[in-house]
């Protein structure tokens, strides 16, 4: 299970990564940081089964950005011009 996490993982990141920096909207956008999300707590569980504290921390703080990254482009409505 842990090898197949970290495989998800990683092709989660990368669609992500590709998601955001496309600039297609703020509904792509927004999906891409839950896609993130989803490839941080990912990392979080190999981490911890790999005995990889640091990837673990690292993904920990990355959830808590990504986080803020749908509350920005899902959740918050948009200021107005």
């Amino acid at each position: 299970m842990i090898d197949f996490l970290g495989w998800f993982a990683m092709a989660s990141g990368i669609i992500a990564a590709v998601m955001i920096s496309v600039d297609a909207g703020r509904k792509v956008t927004g999906w891409g940081f839950v896609v993130f999300t989803a490839s941080s707590l990912s990392w979080i569980v190999v981490g911890i089964g790999e005995g990889e504290p640091p990837l673990s921390l690292q993904n920990v703080v990355l959830t808590i950005i990504n986080v803020v990254g749908i509350y920005r482009w899902l959740i918050r409505k948009k200021k107005p011009a």
